[in-house]
């Protein structure tokens, strides 16, 4: 189990300039916005506006903390996304407008490159356990308040908004919080199960 410290994310301008993202964890290690082939991020939006467009790449997203906000996706008719919604998977290279239902908002942003990554991104609430990664796969929870998670007897405390990678043939248990459990599994693998 790796302990990733939301103090030590990596900040950098969202693509429109328009404000400014946290990256969590990008694949492969140090990938630029334009090669990666997952990503996963937060981001405060303060105003309503279109998304930036990413050519050949899905999004999943969920809302960490604040009222919400509607999303218009390829002009289809609005999505109310809330702190209490399940993740929302829509394409990142078609037209999205936001309009923040009553202020500010911080998001959760998991981005895949369409063909080589599947994600799963799952909210779970109260006390639960996150399997480890299978062959082909790659497994993340973010925490959102302070938690103490245990794995294979060891035990680490993570305040809010931090995340632990969850290594092969472990699980991590964790009580009374809310967490996002983020998996990426190679696209080809998964091809390979069925």
């Amino acid at each position: 189990m790796k302990r990733l410290s939301a103090s030590d994310y990596k900040r950098m301008s969202w693509k429109n300039g328009k404000g400014e993202t946290v990256e969590i964890a990008v694949f492969p290690p140090g990938a630029s916005m334009d090669v990666f082939e997952w990503r996963i991020s937060m981001a405060s939006v303060a105003n309503d506006g279109a998304f930036s467009l990413f050519p050949e790449i899905d999004r999943t997203l969920s809302i960490l903390s604040g009222h919400g906000m509607s999303l218009t996706i390829d002009a289809a008719a609005p999505v109310l996304l809330t702190m209490d919604s399940d993740p929302l998977r829509f394409a990142a290279d078609v037209p999205v407008d936001a309009t923040l239902v009553e202020g500010a908002i911080t998001d959760l942003n998991v981005m895949t490159r369409r063909g080589r990554f599947a994600p799963s991104v799952e909210r779970r609430a109260g006390s639960f356990s996150v399997r480890g990664c299978e062959r082909g796969e790659t497994v993340y929870v973010l925490a959102t308040d302070p938690v103490t998670v245990t794995s294979a007897g060891e035990t680490v405390k993570l305040e809010a908004m931090d995340c632990v990678l969850v290594e092969e043939d472990a699980s991590v248990t964790a009580e009374n919080i809310v967490c996002y459990e983020i998996r990426f599994q190679e696209a080809a693998q998964r091809s390979t199960e069925r």
